[in-house]
């Protein structure tokens, strides 16, 4: 059984780290002046409704505006319409969503003001296929990009090119009235455009870098979306209709991991913060991560015992088998393979929005004897992280880690106790 204390202490790390990235704290000292005209708010991703709810409150009337969350990860607001949707995979609801953002901004002034509040998960709540094409080629896209193990970076500059919304087009819907975009970032770098593949925010992967990305990564499209890609170009940051906008980063990676390092400091473990920014294959990740963990075990270095090691970022699953579980348990399943036999360690890794993959846990922990009672149990480990089916590895264990929808988005949150 994972060491209760040990559960204890990183369930802590983890809820410092959300709560630094709560939707009223990162909302204060970024609130723009209030317009001559009228206050629209639009957003869309898994805190996209708490950050409304905060906003309403901070701001005070008149407001208005419509903002589009997944299913299950809705609040109350007064005046600010919320939409549920599909996440990872578009829906028709996804669709209406998109319509009424581009429709809430349609027809404004020069006196209006539109602050966009913008989280992790919204590429997929914001499905708006061009002319020519449907849902089911938004659904189709999103299920090769997931599956194909390229990062974030690679999928949104894709995504950006399939869509009447991202890549910046919502902010030309806005036109001429000013944007104000504020931003919770769940990718490594925190770059403004690659959040929610940047429904306000344009940035320079044109159809040339999107086009090689799908060949890099081997991504299998219909040819109907290529020939679309290669005929219509997104919107350019240079272009003036974006000049006077405004875009911040209010949450990120960084600052939440550096609230639990300041934690961990505080209950008497030093904190060493990896990265931020770790991208990969998850399981890749979890051996590096792993090497490290034995080093300190074995040898005290480079870090000496006790500590903790932090690490955020979005790592990737290629799917190679029919199994459940997201990156966070595929992470932690390698992690466990590789330390197999390792005393004196205890992990934890979880998406900072409550949900790792398609299941209800937000992830899972692990310690050098999580192999050994698998195969106690009858399972192979190395068998399930093949099938990619961590779910069922931590399931069986009774190890996940389920706190339900946080209200914010700031990517993955990995820590190792090494005591």
């Amino acid at each position: 059984m994972i060491d209760a204390a040990d559960q204890a202490f990183l369930t802590d790390l983890f809820d410092t780290a959300v709560a630094a990235a709560d939707a009223r704290v990162v909302l204060q000292g970024h609130l723009p002046e209030k317009p001559k005209g009228r206050t629209v708010v639009v957003g869309a991703g898994k805190g996209a409704a708490q950050l409304a709810a905060a906003f309403e409150d901070l701001w005070g009337d008149p407001v208005e505006g419509i903002v589009v969350t997944r299913y299950g990860y809705a609040a109350p607001c007064k005046h600010i319409r919320v939409i549920e949707a599909a996440h990872p995979v578009p829906d028709k609801a996804g669709i209406e969503a998109s319509k009424a953002l581009i429709q809430a901004v349609s027809g404004l002034g020069q006196d209006d003001l539109v602050v966009a509040l913008i989280t992790g998960g919204g590429s997929a709540l914001l499905p708006a296929p061009p002319d020519g094409l449907g849902l089911e080629d938004e659904q189709q896209l999103n299920k090769a990009l997931l599956s194909s193990g390229a990062p974030i970076s690679v999928m949104n500059a894709i995504r950006k090119h399939v869509s009447r919304i991202k890549g910046g087009r919502l902010a030309m819907a806005a036109a001429p009235a000013r944007v104000v975009t504020l931003i919770v970032s769940d990718v490594p770098g925190d770059a403004p455009a690659q959040v929610a593949s940047g429904p306000t925010v344009p940035d320079g992967a044109d159809q040339a870098l999107a086009l090689a990305a799908i060949s890099a990564w081997n991504i299998d499209l219909p040819t109907r979306i290529l020939d679309h890609i290669r005929a219509n170009p997104a919107p350019s940051p240079s272009d003036p209709i974006f000049a006077q906008n405004e875009v911040q980063v209010v949450a990120s990676a960084r600052l939440s991991l550096e609230a639990a390092a300041a934690r961990s400091e505080a209950l008497g473990v030093p904190a060493v913060i990896l990265s931020d920014a770790i991208e990969g294959e998850a399981r890749e990740v979890a051996r590096m991560h792993g090497a490290m963990t034995r080093e300190v075990l074995t040898h005290n270095r480079p870090f000496r015992t006790p500590c903790v090691l932090l690490s955020g970022g979005e790592t990737t699953v290629t799917l190679r088998g029919a199994g459940r579980g997201g990156r966070n348990t595929e992470f932690l399943l390698s992690l466990a393979i590789t330390c197999d036999g390792l005393e004196g360690f205890t992990a934890m890794a979880a998406d900072t929005d409550g949900i790792d993959g398609s299941e209800d846990n937000a992830g899972a922990f692990a310690d050098g004897q999580s192999a050994r009672r698998l195969r106690a149990m009858g399972y192979d480990p190395t068998a399930l992280l093949s099938d990619n089916d961590a779910w069922g590895a931590f399931d069986a264990l009774g190890d996940l880690f389920s706190p339900g929808p946080t209200g914010t988005n700031v990517n993955d949150f990995r820590a190792i106790l090494i005591r």
